[in-house]
């Protein structure tokens, strides 16, 4: 089944699930910034994306800015960040059985179809 890591608030994520719902194919919501991920989930998550962590990190995100920007952290470190803190956790994700893909543009979701 397909997942979509979903922000309610992201005009992308909802994007992202419009299409989703049009597409027939059935999927599960994870409303991750309520429902926050594992240390071992993200993880695994980016290992999928076939990212290093701080590719994940939304960059201009206050809590960055203010925290993190300038320090020198590790893959864990920085998965701890975004666990401590997901509005951090780019979106939209799709993932589906071993491809995963952040959904920004639209057009990338085809990585996984």
């Amino acid at each position: 089944m397909i997942q979509i890591y979903h922000n309610l608030r992201c005009r992308k994520s909802k994007e992202c699930l419009a299409f989703l719902e049009e597409s027939g194919h059935e999927y599960e919501i994870i409303n991750y910034l309520e429902n926050i991920p594992t240390f071992e989930e993200l993880k695994s998550i980016i290992e999928k994306l076939n990212i290093k962590a701080i590719e994940l990190i939304r960059k201009k995100e206050k809590i960055w800015l203010e925290n993190f920007k300038n320090k020198t952290m590790s893959e864990n470190e920085i998965i701890h960040a975004m666990i401590s803190n997901p509005i951090l956790i780019e979106r939209p994700i799709v993932i589906y059985g071993k491809k995963a893909a952040i959904v920004r543009p639209l057009e990338k979701i085809r990585v996984i179809f």
